[in-house]
């Protein structure tokens, strides 16, 4: 393995494309236009003199998102901040040096210019009796390439199953359903239970503060962070010791509560798992004890982040507000169409086997993603075994 500074590996050709306008994109045409931007296709044009294919296969590098994209067909360079980056074929591969350049963590420098940064990179290439081996680094590219596909696969099956889940709530619960105009228009407040302090936030201000935070004690404390996925899930841990809990038992946390983000990142919302130890929330959360003979709390949980029905009254009362956000009287106050909680615990029978399908595929993504970042190092530091990766006739 020989490192070589970047300018002897990488140019950047951004000069020989005429750039166009983010007004000028169309939505289809015969080239693609590729930018900086998170979309791999930024749009379409079909004007020729846009397209400079003597320059292919071709490195696009954002310079101020640090996004890469490699292409080898013809292709538009959008404006601003789109670099084009083209690899001599007598020292690398270019699919290769895309990975590679996937694999370095550049300084982070906001929305400034990051191309200076790159190009004080070294790129490692695999030798052969004292030259640059082509063939080892297309192995390795094939490699990379063959896991990160099954990467994709594995979240486009995860995006199939969360718009499966979608189309079946709607087809079941939209205003087209069997029985939608005899069914109830409710408020939240009147699914929740009959007790004192079934709709609750956490306490506010000085009652708990960050000091008083630990990450590890007796009672453990609920934020945004653990309804955020729009599904309950453990992330930064924070407790606080049964001493301090006895001032704030009245914010417990109860399984099958329904809690609900309502600062930061607004509306979203989760389901309390039967397992949960001893738990509070903080002031950044709603939660609801439902009544569940009239409600399914995977079913009214689903409603408050998916519904277009309740996501259209949350925009409408935080229309013209000083600071976005939801208090527990806008929530209280939401509307929803009940249906028999037949019908509802149907709807969250399907919901929890899709979970637990995609509990699998998350798994199996996870095990990918780890295995594409071994390889990845590996194979950057030379100290991958290619002998047994076939080299591929197409590349």
């Amino acid at each position: 393995m020989k490192w070589y500074p970047f300018a002897e590996v990488v140019s950047d050709v951004t000069s020989k494309f005429r750039k166009i306008k983010a007004s000028e994109y169309q939505p289809a045409g015969q080239f693609k236009i590729i930018d900086q931007g998170k979309d791999a296709i930024a749009g379409y044009t079909s004007d020729k003199t846009l397209i400079n294919d003597e320059q292919l296969p071709i490195i696009i590098f954002g310079d101020h998102t640090r996004i890469l994209k490699y292409e080898e067909n013809p292709i538009a360079l959008g404006a601003d901040g789109a670099k084009a980056l083209k690899v001599d074929p007598e020292i690398a591969n270019t699919l290769y040096v895309y990975y590679y350049l996937k694999s370095i963590k550049l300084k982070e420098a906001g929305y400034s210019r990051h191309f200076k940064f790159l190009k004080e990179t070294k790129v490692p290439i695999p030798t052969k009796d004292g030259r640059p081996s082509l063939d080892d680094q297309i192995r390795i590219a094939h490699l990379l390439g063959t896991v990160e596909g099954l990467i994709a696969q594995r979240k486009q099956r995860l995006q199939q199953l969360d718009d499966l889940l979608k189309s079946v709530f709607l087809g079941m619960f939209g205003p087209q359903s069997i029985g939608y105009l005899n069914w109830p228009l409710v408020e939240i407040k009147d699914l929740a239970a009959k007790h004192k302090g079934a709709m609750r936030t956490g306490p506010f201000g000085s009652h708990l503060l960050h000091s008083e935070f630990a990450t590890k004690g007796d009672v453990a404390v609920l934020g945004i962070d653990n309804a955020v996925q729009n599904r309950f899930a453990w992330s930064e841990r924070r407790y606080i010791t049964h001493e301090k809990y006895r001032e704030l038992e009245s914010y417990r946390i109860f399984p099958g509560d329904v809690i609900i983000t309502i600062m930061g990142t607004l509306g979203r919302s989760a389901v309390i798992p039967k397992d949960i130890p001893l738990t509070i929330n903080t002031k950044h959360l709603a939660a609801i004890t439902l009544n569940t003979a009239v409600a399914n709390p995977l079913f009214v949980s689903y409603s408050i982040h998916s519904s277009p029905f309740i996501l259209n009254q949350f925009r409408s009362k935080n229309r013209g507000a000083i600071m976005s956000g939801l208090n527990l009287g806008l929530i209280k106050e939401t509307k929803l169409k009940r249906p028999p909680i037949e019908w509802q615990n149907k709807f969250a029978a399907i919901h929890e086997k899709i979970d637990s399908v995609k509990s699998r595929y998350k798994h199996s993504l996870t095990e990918l993603e780890i295995l594409y970042g071994a390889l990845s190092q590996q194979a950057f530091m030379g100290e991958l075994d290619l002998s047994r990766v076939v080299l591929p006739e197409s590349m």
